[in-house]
């Protein structure tokens, strides 16, 4: 099994092609920083990623064209195909790219860009002191949704 889950953030805007002939395709690549488990050896003040070339085709390519640019938090599936090519210079090169079945936002557009701080839970306006909210007289236990 081929299967591929990555959460990063975009190091930069996609890269948006299309393909030439009958049925012009988008083809949107772009690079997650994909932050790495540090292990207890790992010294804990040096950050760590991968980053990693996805590679988005057709609908996919064009929302990626459409919503995504560096700095977006993204989760995405996908599958692992590795390739080569030889360079102008001569050489071979290597190559791993996932390629995007599935991808979303991993985190509210609001939160994009800054740090996450979580809302504050509001206050039950009718609580005592355990936490507990009063159930006023006359409402009859019949109509709790658990008992």
């Amino acid at each position: 099994m081929n299967k591929v889950i990555l959460m990063g953030r975009l190091t930069r805007d996609p890269e948006v092609r299309y393909s030439s002939g009958e049925r012009a395709m988008a083809v949107a690549r772009y690079t997650l920083a994909v932050d790495r488990r540090r292990g207890r050896s790992n010294d804990d003040s040096q950050p760590t990623a991968d980053f990693i070339t996805c590679v988005a085709f057709d609908k996919a390519a064009e929302f990626a064209e459409k919503y995504l640019h560096q700095g977006t938090k993204m989760l995405v599936t996908g599958r692992i195909q590795t390739g080569s090519y030889t360079n102008k210079d001569g050489q071979k090169v290597y190559t791993t790219e996932v390629m995007i079945e599935e991808q979303e936002f991993a985190e509210s557009k609001s939160n994009a860009g800054g740090d996450y701080t979580p809302a504050s839970r509001p206050t039950p306006s009718a609580s005592v002191g355990d936490g507990f909210m009063n159930i006023p007289d006359g409402v009859e236990d019949e109509g709790l949704p658990f008992q």
